[in-house]
Formats: structure tokens, C-alpha cells, sequence
């Protein structure tokens, strides 16, 4: 299942999706699914890693050394 998202984008940008799609036969929207797919597993990762860094510092969570892995699995 799909849904359609409206966004505006500078003129610039728009004509380089145009010249990207006509020399690849693709559409300007399977390049734009594209960029934000790829862009918004990056930003996930960001906010995870921010995320499991703020409940370090509030105490939330802790860590747990390379080396007590090992001695924990016998590695």
C-alpha cells in the first residue's frame, strides 16, 4: 500500500530529478523514494544513537565492556 505526500522543492532541484530520470528512464518520484528511504534509515540510526546516549548520562542505562562479553559467553 502506497500514499501520496505532497512537498515542494527548489527549482534547482527539481530540474536535476528531471535530467535524472530522463537519462535513466526511471520517474522523479522512484528517485525521491529513494533518497528519502535511504536518508531516513540515517536519521533513525541518529536519533537511536542519541537516544541510548542520553539514557547512558540520566543513568538509565548502562554498558557492559568488551571483555565481560567474552568471560560472560567464554569468548
Amino acid at each position: 500500500m502506497t500514499k501520496a505526500v505532497v512537498t515542494r522543492f527548489d527549482v534547482e532541484i527539481v530540474e536535476r530529478l528531471t535530467e535524472l530520470a530522463r537519462r535513466t528512464g526511471r520517474t522523479r518520484s522512484y528517485y525521491i523514494k529513494e533518497a528519502v528511504e535511504e536518508k531516513l534509515v540515517d536519521m533513525e540510526l541518529i536519533y537511536l544513537a542519541q537516544s541510548r546516549a542520553e539514557d547512558l548520562r540520566a543513568g538509565r542505562s548502562s554498558t557492559i565492556s568488551l571483555d565481560e562479553i567474552g568471560e560472560k559467553y567464554g569468548l
